[in-house]
């Protein structure tokens, strides 16, 4: 499958569909092939940004908004070629987002206050290391903290 279709059906889907197609996708193209834990500080990253609101509402706003996600970077013509990779990161986006909708004492977050992150190979240097996992550094940049 083509990123171009998800992309198209990001726009038509109603938000309840759209968004966790759209947190899979994300942690798919982002982190296939890291451990479960890595793929879910993915998505942490993805719902808190949702919720400052800097990129917008919902979920599909904030993975396609230029320059921040793999969605809005890599060509529409990219394909999602490994299926299995694909099941298990939509098991972990309807996962993480179904714990992110707990109130904030009863999340199991593993990654807490990230709002950023980057390949550990590159000094993003834009705020407070949380966490490294894998191959990625997760950050929490004051630039981009909740409204």
């Amino acid at each position: 499958m083509k990123l171009a279709l998800i992309l198209w059906l990001a726009h038509i889907l109603p938000q309840p569909v759209a968004d966790p197609m759209c947190l899979a996708t994300t942690v798919y193209l982002e982190a296939r092939g890291q451990t479960v834990i890595g793929q879910r500080a993915i998505a942490e990253v993805a719902l808190r940004r949702r919720d400052s609101g800097i990129w917008g509402s919902s979920v599909c706003s904030v993975v396609t908004a230029p320059g921040q996600f793999a969605m809005a970077t890599l060509s529409p013509n990219q394909r999602l070629i490994e299926p299995a990779a694909g099941l298990l990161a939509l098991r972990i986006a309807i996962d993480t987002a179904w714990d992110w909708s707990q109130p904030r004492g009863k999340r199991h977050e593993v990654v807490p206050g990230a709002n950023s992150f980057a390949l550990s190979s590159v000094d993003a240097g834009n705020g407070h290391v949380v966490k490294r996992i894998g191959s990625h550094t997760f950050y929490r940049s004051p630039s981009l903290a909740a409204r």
